[in-house]
């Protein structure tokens, strides 16, 4: 049985549409939708994002975004958690945050759902690091393995409790370990 071929929209098209639950990212001309996330993916992206926030957004380091439609380089994806450096945080007029997010993020983090293509997220981790990411994390809560990929560097695989996770030159102040993070998956271990 042979598929017909998908029919192809422009990114302009594309962000004309309605937003979807869960979203939708653009990626060479199709849509694709992310799948919903689920009780361990929910609970490592809270985490991340309030972490990473509670050590670098008072100070004015970074802020840590949590499902941030990022539109650059002729895709536009939602990473889990989008992390930008603070003098590159798109403001309105108003000098508040803006809505549209026309960059790529200066870390990305994308958590493995049980439905998810691994290479997927792996090229939308790439796409952010082609375009100037400093950092991308891919979690995968089942195997308990982080991939670290710094930018123009050599990806590395986390397995052991005790790995240090590498962090962005922007974040020398956050230290965790692999343990840390999937401790998080225990009710009551913040």
């Amino acid at each position: 049985m042979v598929e017909a071929p998908q029919k192809t929209i422009s990114l302009d098209e594309f962000l004309q549409l309605p937003e979807t639950k869960p979203a939708s990212e653009y990626i060479k001309g199709a849509i694709v939708q992310k799948p919903l996330p689920q009780g361990k993916h929910s609970k490592l992206q809270c985490r991340l994002v309030t972490v990473t926030n509670d050590i670098a957004e008072k100070p004015q380091i970074a802020l840590a975004l949590p499902e941030l439609r990022c539109t650059f380089g002729g895709r536009s994806i939602v990473p889990d958690v989008a992390i930008f450096v603070w003098n590159r945080i798109p403001l309105d007029a108003d000098g508040e945050i803006a809505n549209t997010f026309n960059a790529h993020p200066d870390w990305t983090i994308e958590i493995l759902s049980p439905a998810q293509s691994p290479t997927k997220v792996t090229n939308n981790i790439l796409h952010c690091l082609n375009a100037g990411c400093q950092m991308g994390w891919l979690l995968d809560p089942d195997e308990k393995n982080i991939l670290a990929y710094p930018a123009r560097q050599q990806p590395i695989s986390l397995q052991e409790p005790t790995d240090i996770l590498p962090m962005p030159n922007f974040m020398p102040e956050m230290q965790l370990t692999l343990g840390e993070v999937f401790g998080w998956l225990k009710p009551g271990n913040i």
